[in-house]
C-alpha cells in the first residue's frame, strides 16, 4: 500500500526514534544509533541520508550500509532560505528513499521535512505545521514553525547555486560546544534517572565527570570571540549557566549530597541552560 504524502506514519526501526514515513520517498527520525541504526534504515530502502544536525555525521558506518550522508546543518531559530533551496535539490537529487534526521527527531528533522514537502509535494503551511505538531515539535522553537508558515518556494537561481553537498559540513565553534553541552545535559538527564549512579553499560563516566565537563564547557565558551561579541543580556545568561553547572559538580561531589538536593541542583543547571536557549537559540 502507498503511503501519501498527507499522511505520515510512525515507523519502527531499530536504532532509530521518532521515527516517521512522511510520503513513499520521505523518512523523518532522530540520529541513527550505532550499526543497527544504519542497517535498519538501509532494510527500509534509504539510500541517502540527510542530516540537519550540528554533530559531525557517522559517515563510515552509514557507507558500511551502502548509505550516502549530507550533512546540511541549521540552528533552532529558522531555516535560511539558501538552506531550503539545498534541501530540496538534494531530495530532487537524491538516489532513493530520503531519510532526514536531527539529534531527536523532534524538532529541527521535521522543521525540514516541512519544508522539503511544501517545496516538493504541494504541502500547505498549515500541513507542515501540523506535521510538526504530529513529529513532537515543542513550541518553544517558534523560528522552526516560522520556516514552514513564512514558506517560500527557491527560485531557480537559488536552486541552481545550490551545492554540490558535502558528507561533513565545517560548522561554527559555538555550534560544536553546544552539541558538547546537549551531550552532557543528556548523560546527566541519565544518571538522574537512575539515582545519580552511573547507568549501567557506561563505565567511567560518572555523574560528576560529565558536570564537571559541563561546567568546563560553559566557562571556555564564556571566553570566546564570539561570546565577546554579543550582547551583555547573552552574557548575563551564560554566566547563570556556568555558575549553575559549577553548583552541580560541586554537589555531586560533595559525600553528605542526597537524591532530593541533587534534583534540585540539577533542575536549575537545566533551567538556566533553556532560558538562555529561549532567549538566544530559539528565535531571533
Amino acid at each position: 500500500m502507498m503511503v501519501r504524502a498527507a499522511d505520515p506514519v510512525p515507523l519502527e526501526l531499530p536504532g532509530v526514534h521518532n521515527a516517521f514515513r512522511v510520503s513513499d520517498r520521505l523518512i523523518s527520525g532522530s540520529q541513527p544509533e550505532g550499526d543497527a541504526g544504519f542497517a535498519a534504515l538501509a532494510k527500509a530502502g534509504v539510500k541517502t541520508i540527510i542530516t540537519v544536525d550540528g554533530t559531525k555525521p557517522d559517515v563510515e558506518a552509514a557507507m558500511r550500509e551502502g548509505l550516502r550522508y549530507i550533512h546540511l546543518p541549521f540552528g533552532y531559530d529558522g531555516i535560511p532560505a539558501t538552506r531550503v533551496a539545498e534541501l530540496t535539490k538534494a531530495v530532487n537529487e537524491a538516489d532513493g528513499q530520503v531519510f532526514v534526521h536531527c539529534h531527536h527527531g523532534k524538532h529541527r528533522g521535521p522543521a525540514a521535512i516541512g519544508v522539503i514537502c511544501e517545496a516538493t509535494l504541494g504541502w500547505t503551511p498549515a500541513r507542515a505545521e501540523a506535521w510538526m505538531i504530529q513529529a513532537g515539535t515543542a513550541p518553544e522553537y517558534p523560528g522552526l514553525f516560522r520556516a514552514v508558515r513564512d514558506f517560500k518556494a527557491p527560485t531557480r537561481e537559488e536552486l541552481a547555486k545550490a551545492g554540490p553537498f558535502s558528507e561533513i559540513t565545517k560548522t561554527e565553534d559555538i555550534v560544536d560546544t553546544m552539541v558538547a553541552i546537549d551531550g552532557h545535559l543528556e548523560a546527566l538527564n541519565a544518571t538522574q534517572k537512575a539515582g545519580w549512579k552511573t547507568p549501567p553499560g557506561n563505565p567511567g563516566t560518572s555523574p560528576a565527570h560529565h558536570a564537571t565537563l559541563l561546567w568546563e564547557q560553559l566557562r571556555e565558551l564564556a571566553r570566546t570571540p564570539d561570546t565577546a561579541q554579543r550582547t551583555e543580556d547573552y552574557r548575563q545568561h551564560l554566566a547563570k549557566a556556568e555558575k549553575a553547572a559549577d553548583n552541580l559538580r560541586s554537589t555531586l561531589e560533595s559525600p553528605v549530597s542526597d537524591n532530593t538536593v541533587l534534583d534540585a541542583t540539577f533542575k536549575d543547571a537545566t533551567q538556566t541552560c533553556a532560558a538562555c536557549h529561549k532567549a538566544h537559540r530559539n528565535r531571533k
